[in-house]
């Protein structure tokens, strides 16, 4: 389980940083790293990654803020990825998003309010022939409907 902000003590950020700094191009891997271990890229994180690979605090929260699958703020307890391409879309793709985001109240990228499910679109998954799809807590799931899509939040505790 990844650990709280509050617990990201300096050390251990650098620690990270240090045993992948020396690989071929590691802002990615450091980046990675960092997200599997907090949840998400704590800001405590950016300068020490600046320094340590002679780049720019704005380099690398560019990269940050570019790649959506990086958090600058911890996620939920459940990640649920609607896909948003186009062949999910034809399939009622739009529908499904509309509808956990309405009984939610939140919009792309956010978090209910209790903590227990971070809603954000991807565009595609894989599974254009079995759309609508997503991915929920990192398993794939296609053939999205609204009953399954209400289990699905019912179970994540929304």
């Amino acid at each position: 389980m990844p650990l709280n902000t509050a617990e990201a003590p300096e050390r251990d950020l650098s620690a990270i940083i240090s045993d992948l700094s020396g690989g071929e191009g590691p802002l990615l891997p450091i980046l990675h790293a960092i997200q599997d271990v907090y949840g998400h890229i704590p800001e405590a994180a950016i300068p020490l990654i600046a320094d340590a690979l002679n780049l720019t605090k704005a380099e690398v929260h560019g990269v940050v803020s570019f790649y959506h699958d990086f958090r600058e703020r911890p996620a939920g307890r459940h990640v649920i990825k609607l896909c948003r391409a186009e062949a999910c879309q034809s399939v009622g793709g739009a529908e499904m998003g509309e509808r956990v985001l309405a009984k939610l109240g939140l919009d792309w990228g956010g978090t209910a309010a209790n903590g227990a499910v971070t809603v954000e679109a991807v565009y595609c998954l894989g599974l254009c022939a079995c759309g609508p799809a997503a991915m929920v807590d990192g398993k794939v799931i296609g053939r999205l409907n609204a009953a399954r899509l209400d289990a699905i939040l019912a179970e994540a505790g929304a």
